[in-house]
């Protein structure tokens, strides 16, 4: 599998890496961390999807993102001291991942140099996803963004071409945290796209039947 954050890194470093990854199996609804634990490991998901989530202050848990094959999360586990880890990530189906832990990796660095550049497009890709995200919530409305994760789920969920329908097994509580919006405007524009043709809503679910319908309208 060849992971689309490390586009740019070149082969023989991809693989030295991962031949200190470690072949990581878990259960449907099995906890890979919580939030709080020391962030020891970082992971590269090769099959299945995770979901990480957060305590708000109010107490309350809010679904960040769902992740899944090609992807990956924890990457601060392989810069310096161990910290916090600042969500809880979950596996929402039987899946497996390969961990690469931060001492493992601190003594590739020291041993292989060149590895650094695979640190550097870990965090660059982090960072553009963070601006991204910023940006979105300054500069796009709440209904467009519930749009866009709408689509970002389509690929997430396995479709590439925006033609097949897909299920998403998922709460308009959890569409919302992702979008960060409310509930009440999820709903609303799941109904209005509902009127449209492009989605069906059911208990728990919603099935996407028209992705490229959606990608057009998400801004």
């Amino acid at each position: 599998m060849r992971w689309n954050l490390f586009a740019d890194v070149p082969e023989a470093e991809l693989e030295t890496v991962l031949s200190i990854a470690r072949r990581r199996t878990f259960a449907r609804g099995e906890v890979v961390f919580h939030e709080g634990d020391p962030a020891d490991s970082f992971h590269l998901i090769t099959r299945g999807r995770f979901a990480a989530r957060l305590r708000t202050r109010l107490g309350d848990t809010a679904l960040l993102s769902i992740l899944g094959a090609g992807e990956a999360f924890g990457e601060l586990a392989l810069v310096g001291e161990p910290h916090p880890r600042s969500t809880t990530v979950t596996a929402l189906e039987a899946a497996e991942t390969r961990a690469v832990y931060g001492k493992d990796f601190a003594r590739l660095r020291h041993d292989h140099p060149a590895i650094d550049g695979v640190l550097v497009s870990l965090l660059a890709e982090q960072v553009r996803r963070l601006s991204q995200r910023v940006v979105e919530a300054y500069y796009v409305d709440a209904e467009a963004r519930v749009r866009l994760r709408l689509v970002d789920l389509a690929t997430t969920y396995g479709v590439a071409d925006g033609t097949a329908p897909v299920t998403l097994p998922l709460t308009q509580e959890e569409i919302a945290g992702l979008a960060g919006t409310s509930r009440a405007t999820v709903n609303r524009v799941l109904r209005q796209e509902e009127g449209r043709g492009t989605l069906s809503l059911g208990r728990g679910r919603t099935v996407l039947l028209d992705v490229a319908a959606l990608a057009r309208r998400r801004r």
